[in-house]
């Protein structure tokens, strides 16, 4: 196996392929592959499987009874998919997650892993930050969801990346589709707004990096 995904990952970052080659070979897990499209989770199905996303992306995805969708979460190779709601009191998933292109996913079950963790208290630090960031991460998307256009929702999503990092250069995730999927819009409205932005004057868009040339006039936009 090629554990370079794996050594990058958020669970296993900082442990050196040689040691996580041991602790693996330790540990019972399997390797299970997914078509477009096919459903690795199923929302409230009971919680006891942690994933690692080894090939492809996967998405959660929240069906409300009117039919509308949120995006909740996008998740690429090295990133975990599972690992909250495992460990919740609830033991349930509170979304379906979906393979959006082929995808490969490492699967541990919860006592296996709660195992690993035992062996190796750095796994255990890796799990709280991946779980932590994920929470601060909900709720920006929470304040993002508050916003109705698709100028706010971008507006806020570059203001919030420029705070995070501070830089006025923010790299836009993957590609401008991904960036959608992330705000939950269409990509075809998203570039065109945009385009909009950088005629104004308050952003230059030279792909991936978009800079933020007025931020006053982006805040301004928020309302």
């Amino acid at each position: 196996m090629d554990y370079s995904v794996l050594e990058t990952s958020s669970l296993f970052k900082g442990i050196p392929a040689k040691e996580l080659r041991d602790d693996l070979e330790a540990t019972p897990h399997h390797i299970q592959c997914y078509d477009k499209g096919e459903t690795i989770f199923f929302l409230m199905e009971e919680a006891s499987r942690v994933g690692i996303v080894l090939e492809g992306r996967v998405q959660a995805q929240k069906t409300f009874p009117n039919g509308s969708q949120v995006n909740v979460s996008l998740r690429g190779p090295g990133e975990l998919i599972g690992p909250a709601a495992v460990f919740s009191a609830n033991r349930a998933y509170p979304c379906d997650v979906v393979a959006v292109e082929p995808s490969t996913v490492m699967m541990f079950r919860r006592e296996d892993l709660l195992s690993l963790m035992q062996k190796d208290v750095r796994i255990l630090e890796n799990l709280m930050t991946e779980i932590a960031s994920a929470t601060y991460m909900l709720q920006q998307r929470l304040e993002l969801m508050s916003y109705n256009g698709i100028s706010q929702k971008a507006a806020f999503w570059l203001l919030t990346q420029a705070r995070q990092t501070g830089k006025n250069e923010i790299r836009i995730p993957d590609s401008v589709s991904k960036w959608a999927m992330m705000l939950n819009v269409s990509r075809p409205s998203l570039h065109r707004e945009l385009k909009n932005l950088e005629l104004r004057g308050i952003v230059s868009y030279t792909p991936p990096v978009i800079l933020i040339k007025d931020a006053v006039k982006l805040q301004e936009i928020l309302g």
